[in-house]
């Protein structure tokens, strides 16, 4: 039997690569096909190597640059102005959830992630295939 195909290429964005880690192994068990990065430069890379990318689920405060950051630069790119983005934050204030409202992500996640809700919030998004079944004549 041939193994069934990843549901959507995401692409998880945190400087913490231990939830980045732990947060592909959740979304992989689900079959999803996940690409990490720990940085907005590797995260627009990584956009570049792979164009199926579907969905980006990114952290919002990051060394570097954040997650805002990031989310700009694909709304000024005409290609992937419209990739759902959802941004997950321990930190995130008014002004942040302003200017996330402004970009039009998807959604909004506090640290720690609550993994039930996530999954439920992809699973609108990506519905499983749906079983084939045999038509009894």
């Amino acid at each position: 039997m041939p193994l069934s195909s990843p549901r959507q290429q995401l692409l998880l964005v945190d400087d913490e690569e231990d939830a980045l880690l732990e947060l592909a192994e959740l979304l992989e068990g689900e079959d999803f096909c996940c690409f990490t990065a720990t940085s907005v430069t590797l995260a627009l890379q990584q956009l570049t190597r792979h164009p199926d990318i579907a969905l980006v689920i990114t952290d919002l405060r990051m060394p570097e640059s954040s997650g805002i950051d990031l989310i700009k630069r694909l709304r000024e790119h005409t290609s992937r102005q419209h990739l759902p983005v959802i941004v997950i934050s321990g930190h995130a204030d008014m002004d942040d959830v302003s200017d996330l409202l402004r970009l039009q992500v998807l959604d909004l996640f506090r640290k720690p992630i609550y993994h039930v809700r996530l999954l439920d919030t992809l699973e609108n998004l990506f519905p499983k295939p749906a079983k084939m079944h045999m038509a009894t004549p």
